[in-house]
Parts: structure tokens; C-alpha cells; sequence
């Protein structure tokens, strides 16, 4: 067997998902992916946008994330009025259209970003007991966090993008 096979570990292989799902996002203002996994088996996906059936978020579907493109408004404020749904509501919704539960046995969330408030509170209410994430947001209730016992892993970007880079490097050699 050689020596210098290589293979990303459990938290790194979920981020990739959670990374690509995010591309899948019609946001303008943040691209975000989440992964809700249990036993190192993926159970949902989610990425942030507009609604089903809603103007996607980049031909205009949300006002207030135009407004904030346009310097109209700072990040993080007028939430209350952004269409889009965060990424990690997505994977938790679909859990709920699926008819997984999720919280049994104690999920995980993968996602690019640390979740905010609203967020936190749904991963804790099905039962979510670990964050994954890669990047900090501003809207995200530490405090809260701790308090339920969630524990919050930090992936180095550098390790995401070292595998990203080695399967399309990977692709490129096949053709």
C-alpha cells in the first residue's frame, strides 16, 4: 500500500459538501452551504436563497439584500426583511419535509458560516450537538451556544481548499 494516499477526515469531506452546496445559492450578498449529517451519513443540504417559487435573490427577489449591495443598508441590518432563507434553515426544513430527525442520536451541522441566532435556535431545538463551520458571522449568539452544550469545531479554510484544488487537479489528469 502506499504511503502518501490521502483522504480528507470526516469533518473535512462534509465541509467540501456543505462548500458545494453553497454554490448552489442565489443570494448577491453571502453564498452559504450547510450539511446536517449523523453517523457520518449526510441527511440534508441546504443553501441560502429565495424561497421556492420566489424571484431568485439575484434577478431582484430581495429587496433588502439589493439594498445592502447598493450601500443602502450595513450587514446585518433590516434581517427581519431579507426573503432569503439562511442555508442552514434550508437543511433543517428539509429535514422536516423528508421526515428525518435529525436531533436523534445528536446531528451535526456542517456549514460555511458559524449560524446566527435564528439558526442556532433551530439546530438546537431538533437537536443539533455540533457546529462545523469555517467562517465567523456577525449575527451568531455564542452565549446561547455554550448554554446548550452545542460544541462548535472551526475547519481551516486552507485544508477545504487544499482538497478542492486536489479533485479538480484530480479531474484534469483524468481527461
Amino acid at each position: 500500500m502506499s504511503d502518501s494516499f490521502e483522504r480528507p477526515n470526516w469533518d473535512e469531506y462534509f465541509m467540501l459538501q456543505a462548500k458545494l452546496a453553497s454554490l448552489r445559492s442565489n443570494c448577491i450578498t453571502r453564498h452559504v452551504g450547510a450539511v446536517i449529517v449523523r453517523d457520518h451519513r449526510q441527511l440534508a443540504t441546504g443553501y441560502n436563497g429565495t424561497p421556492p417559487g420566489i424571484k431568485n435573490c439575484f434577478e431582484g427577489g430581495c429587496k433588502r439584500c439589493s439594498d445592502r449591495m447598493e450601500g443602502k443598508i450595513k450587514a446585518g441590518e433590516a434581517l427581519g426583511k431579507c426573503l432569503c432563507n439562511h442555508a442552514e434553515a434550508n437543511a433543517i426544513m428539509h429535514c422536516a419535509i423528508l421526515g428525518i430527525e435529525a436531533g436523534v442520536k445528536g446531528a451535526t451541522l456542517y456549514s460555511t458560516y458559524v449560524p446566527c441566532l435564528e439558526c442556532t435556535k433551530m439546530a438546537i431545538t431538533i437537536g443539533i450537538r455540533k457546529f462545523v463551520c469555517l467562517d465567523k458571522y456577525p449575527g451568531t449568539d455564542y452565549d446561547l451556544i455554550k448554554e446548550a452544550g452545542v460544541e462548535i469545531i472551526h475547519i481551516d479554510k486552507e485544508k477545504i481548499e487544499k482538497w478542492a484544488e486536489k479533485l479538480v487537479s484530480k479531474n484534469k489528469k483524468n481527461e
